[in-house]
């Protein structure tokens, strides 16, 4: 059976991996396209800011590394959300040998002063906002307590807009298994 026809990204990276002197352009336009989508879903699985825009910019770091081994078997997306996924998976092993307080925990003396947590209901719209903010922290932490696969599924799926195949792929699963995940 013939090889399908490598997608725009995947000719992009096909640039790269071969060199010469459009490479370093070629890898330009594939940051551009997909940092958001990387930082997004890094972020989404990191909650942390800074942590999240070291991970990304080592997604791409490793991707231009790599550029040597690929082979558009997949699609491009596959497998840089690959890569994401590892560097994502190596980070949180490293937080589990080498666990380290949050800075982002309450303090006492935020315990003793609890007029400082409440929200200001004072302005219109004050009360809908609030709302979303809590809601979505509610979901964020709920995300966070699922198994890795399926928060990663679920991200990909939601953030990612990867398909179910290309989902499976990224996890090593089958693709009835994905379905199973999300």
């Amino acid at each position: 059976m013939p090889e399908p026809p490598p997608d725009a990204d995947a000719e992009l990276m096909l640039r790269v991996k071969h060199g010469g002197p459009d490479a370093s352009d070629a890898f330009g336009r594939l940051v551009e396209r997909w940092k958001q989508p990387i930082m997004t879903f890094v972020f989404r699985t990191l909650p942390d800011p800074d942590e999240a825009e070291d991970i990304a910019q080592g997604v791409f770091v490793q991707l231009w590394r790599t550029a040597g081994r690929y082979q558009p078997s997949a699609k491009f997306s596959t497998f840089l959300f690959t890569i994401a996924r590892n560097l994502c998976l190596n980070e949180l092993r490293r937080r589990r040998r080498h666990p380290a307080d949050s800075l982002d925990e309450p303090s006492s003396e935020d315990e003793t002063h609890p007029e400082r947590q409440v929200a200001d209901r004072s302005t219109p719209g004050a009360d809908s906002d609030a709302e979303k903010t809590e809601l979505f922290a509610k979901v964020e932490e709920a995300l966070a307590d699922l198994p890795e696969k399926q928060r990663t599924a679920l991200i990909l799926c939601r953030e990612g807009e990867l398909s179910y195949e290309e989902i499976s792929d990224v996890l090593g699963t089958s693709l009835q298994a994905t379905k199973s995940i999300i």
